[in-house]
């Protein structure tokens, strides 16, 4: 059993990794274990095989997920890290439930990007019983979230987003209404940007340089021009194009430094509501920002309103 971490208290992997539990649901994975100075049972996070095959044994021992695979070179996200997003919307959703948690798939979530992993529906459909809706620019990301939808039988909707400049247009349609929307966006602003950050991980884990993306990752993933600031901008100013047909709408913030502009982005726009929420994960601290244009009364509304 590896060292607790500090995660979402409702994290199923706060207690770090069970070894025993996850090989004997996945036996592919003995073949990757290895041992940490203390003794206790891990991977070598450098092999990007081996992460593929924790996320593999992760997702079927916690989340009943059979199958689940990426193409070479796609990104392999870390599964206790993102889970965490999810709890932490619940969190959210509740306080305009009276602090129940909304469970079930009357609840709609929107995931914007959501990548050739499916990470986010994956695990917030296991935990809360959401239905999502995960959309993203690429047809090869796409290809392979569909794969993982028809082989275990999942009814997530996909979408493709055909104009890259739009993140909502196009994908929101005049009958959607969602409780949540989700991102994890680009955070590079230059291809350049992404491969110093990857050498800088590298370096961190021991690696020395590579011209490997750490755990893969295609351009769209890692960057857009001007970065995580004009993206989530570009966020906020469609968002308000669809004001009364979703909740709450989040992003994912990979630097704090980040946080400043962003918030007088925010208090420019004409939203209801906006707050940073922080999520301690380990060493470090990661977090989201969430907006709305509805008030208190609204959002209670809105989610007795589409439960029925």
């Amino acid at each position: 059993m590896a060292t607790k971490t500090k995660l979402h208290p409702r994290n199923q992997h706060s207690e770090g990794y069970d070894f025993v539990r996850l090989v004997a649901q996945t036996p592919e994975l003995e073949a990757f274990k290895i041992s940490n100075p203390l003794g206790q049972s891990t991977i070598d996070f450098k092999d990007v095989n081996a992460v593929r095959m924790l996320n593999r044994a992760l997702l079927k021992t916690h989340y009943n997920i059979d199958f689940w695979d990426i193409p070479s070179g796609y990104l392999c996200p870390p599964i206790p890290g993102r889970v965490d997003y999810i709890h932490y919307l619940a969190d959210l959703l509740a306080e305009s439930n009276n602090q129940e948690i909304p469970r079930g798939h009357h609840i709609k979530a929107l995931d914007i990007g959501t990548g050739a992993s499916l990470v986010y529906p994956l695990t917030g459909q296991s935990e809360y019983g959401w239905h999502f809706t995960g959309t993203d620019i690429d047809a090869g990301a796409l290809k392979s979230a569909k794969q993982i939808c028809d082989v275990n039988a999942l009814e997530i909707t996909l979408k493709r987003q055909i104009e890259p400049e739009n993140i909502f247009r196009g994908v929101i349609e005049a009958k959607d209404a969602f409780h949540v929307t989700m991102c994890n966006p680009p955070f590079h602003a230059s291809m350049a940007q992404a491969n110093k950050g990857t050498q800088r991980k590298w370096a961190n884990l021991g690696k020395g340089h590579s011209r490997k993306l750490n755990f893969g990752g295609q351009n769209a993933e890692l960057w857009c021009p001007g970065g995580e600031i004009k993206f989530i901008a570009r966020m906020v100013e469609q968002s308000a194009e669809f004001a009364d047909q979703c909740l709450w709408f989040t992003s994912l913030v990979s630097k704090k430094d980040n946080l400043q502009p962003l918030r007088r982005i925010l208090g420019k726009a004409r939203v209801a509501e906006f707050k940073i929420v922080e999520m301690a994960q380990g060493q470090k601290t990661s977090r989201f920002i969430a907006w709305t244009y509805m008030k208190k009364k609204q959002r209670t509304l809105f989610i007795n309103r589409t439960e029925a």
